[in-house]
This record gives C-alpha cells, sequence and structure tokens, in this order.
C-alpha cells in the first residue's frame, strides 16, 4: 500500500513488517544474536552432557547395555544419604577430593599472593622471571605427572637420593606407596602447577591499582601491613573471589595428574570422586554408578559457584569493608 503525503516531500512506501523482520532489525535483540553461537555451543557440549549424565545415574546402563530406569538405587548403592551402609571407597574419594581441593588451594593462594606481590616490584630480570613463573601451567598436566612420578619414585626418587648422601635418612621414603605420603605427594605436584595461574591473574589484578593510593596511604603513616590490608586488598577482592572460584573448580575435578601418577592408589586410597567415576563407569563397564558418583560433585561445585557469586555482589568483598 502506498500513500502520498501532500507538501511533506516524496510519497512514501508503507508496508507491514513480519514478526521475523521486527526480530531481525530490533537493536534489543542484538544481544541475542550475539549469545546465541556461545549459547548454542554450551548447550550441546555442556548442557547435554550434564542432563545424559543424570539421566545414567538413575538406570543400570553398562557398557553396551542402554539400561532401564532404576531410580535410586545407585545413589543407595553409595551411600546416599550417608547413614545407610555405604560403599567406603565411595566416601573416602569424598573425603580425599575435600582435602585435596582445600589444602591445595589454600596453599596456592598464599604462594600465588606472595608471588604476585614480589613480581609486582622492580626486580631485575623481571620480564624473564615472569615467564620462568609460567612454565609450570604452560607443561601438558600428563607431562608433569610423569615427572613427579619420577621424582617421588620408591626406588630411583632425587628426593630419597639426596636426603641419603646427606645423612638424613637411612632408606628411600615410599612417596606413592603409603596413603598419607601419596596424597601429599599429589596435593604438591597440584600446587606447584596451580601457583602460576593465580600468580599471574593476580599480578594484573596489581598492576591496575594505582600508585597515586599507595602514596597518600604512606603520607598518612601507614605501614606496609596497612597498605596491603587496606589498599591492595580490597581492590583485589573481586579477582581473587573469580580466580579461587575457577582454582577450586579445577582442583576439585582434577583427573590427569591423580590418574597419571597413582591410579587411585594404593589401594584406593587417593582416589577423588572424578577418578573413582571413570573407573566405576569406562573401566569397570557400570556406566550408572560411575555417572551416580560424578553427579554427587555438582552440590560440591554449586556451592564453590555461589560462594563466589554472592561474594561478587557483597560491597563488603568488594570494598574490605562492611557493607553499607
Amino acid at each position: 500500500m502506498t500513500d502520498s503525503v501532500a507538501g511533506r516531500g516524496p510519497a512514501r512506501t508503507i508496508r507491514s513488517t513480519t514478526w521475523w523482520e521486527r526480530l531481525r532489525i530490533n537493536r534489543n535483540w542484538l544481544g541475542f544474536w550475539f549469545m546465541a553461537p556461545a549459547a548454542a555451543i554450551l548447550i550441546l557440549f555442556l548442557a547435554f552432557p550434564l542432563g545424559k549424565g543424570v539421566w545414567l545415574s538413575f538406570t543400570d546402563a553398562k557398557i553396551g547395555r542402554s539400561g532401564v530406569f532404576i531410580g535410586w538405587e545407585n545413589y543407595e548403592w553409595l551411600g546416599l544419604p550417608w547413614w545407610r551402609d555405604s560403599d567406603g571407597v565411595f566416601w573416602l574419594s569424598v573425603f580425599n577430593t575435600l582435602i585435596y581441593t582445600s589444602v591445595a588451594s589454600i596453599v596456592k593462594f598464599a604462594v600465588g599472593l606472595y608471588l604476585a606481590i614480589l613480581l609486582n616490584q622492580n626486580l631485575p630480570f623481571k620480564a624473564a622471571i615472569r615467564s620462568i613463573v609460567l612454565i609450570p601451567f604452560v607443561v601438558p598436566t600428563v607431562l608433569s605427572a610423569i615427572a613427579f612420578w619420577w621424582i617421588f619414585d620408591s626406588q630411583f626418587s632425587i628426593i630419597s637420593w639426596s636426603l641419603r648422601h646427606l645423612g638424613i635418612i637411612d632408606y628411600n621414603i615410599n612417596f606413592l606407596g603409603d596413603p598419607n605420603n601419596a596424597r601429599a605427594s599429589l596435593i604438591f605436584a597440584n600446587i606447584w602447577r596451580g601457583v602460576p595461574f593465580i600468580a599471574i591473574t593476580l599480578l594484573a589484578g596489581l598492576q591496575t591499582v594505582a600508585p597515586s593510593l599507595y602514596e597518600a596511604a604512606t603520607l598518612d603513616g601507614a605501614t606496609k601491613w596497612q597498605n596491603f590490608r587496606y589498599v591492595t586488598f580490597p581492590l583485589l577482592t573481586p579477582i581473587i573471589a573469580v580466580v579461587m572460584t575457577f582454582s577450586v573448580l579445577f582442583t576439585f575435578t582434577d583427573f590427569q595428574l591423580i590418574w597419571a601418577m597413582t591410579r587411585g592408589g594404593p589401594v584406593n586410597s587417593t582416589h577423588l570422586m572424578a577418578t573413582l567415576s571413570y573407573q566405576r563407569a569406562i573401566l569397570a563397564g557400570n556406566l550408572g554408578e560411575g555417572a551416580a558418583i560424578a553427579t554427587a560433585m555438582v552440590p560440591f561445585l554449586l556451592i564453590a559457584i555461589m560462594v563466589s557469586w554472592f561474594g561478587l555482589q557483597s560491597r563488603k568483598w568488594q570494598q574490605g569493608g562492611e557493607d553499607s
């Protein structure tokens, strides 16, 4: 339909647009179109496998057989809830996972923060030192695990060899054959690999802090500790929340390091939930039971994400003081 308005220029063509055309040209939908490809990838490679895994946890599926719905039997077999007769190996893996994640994350944060503050100083060869610090994070996990496997070997360990020649010990330390030593060795290896990620990320955050803030605090008589407590730490808090969330998630779901070094041994004493899930589902063929173990990890991961999320929304976390 056409219409000409006298005295107001040439005739204009007026036509109705379809809903698709309005959707295509509407600026309010621009963000949707940018997000659509990423959302499709996340749904395809994350949401669908997660949903499939949850469904498998309620079935008796095995490799080569789809299985049927059996309700909560897999979880009851594992000992969920905890007061039922339980699978001792599963609860040992939960204990190992919590200890492994807690100790490694705390030490990685402390060492990483110290390195970040140190690298933020005017050091000679600072660029070279930063590159060296990144090496543990750049090296593939399996190569790191194999290197540590040799370092902690019961017969050829360089640590045991050095201590014996110094006269500190009389026999080699059984690093990976003793449950407690094996746990400590795995935690040490994870710390060595994870510190650079935290250090470099916090270093990037430190470089955004204006030097004038430190100058003003120093003129007011602040000590180095007070500068850190009232200037550095409050401004780093949002970055700390994000980086520690990623650190906890990566540590909690660690698989390669443990599997390459101990495969959950000795006698299942170093299994994490991720490695036990793989053993039950893939090696033993019990897909339903393995999926139940993997699904049991989700609440722990959600708790870590929620702590970070609510912390980021809190002015107390962002400003290092009380909410106001």
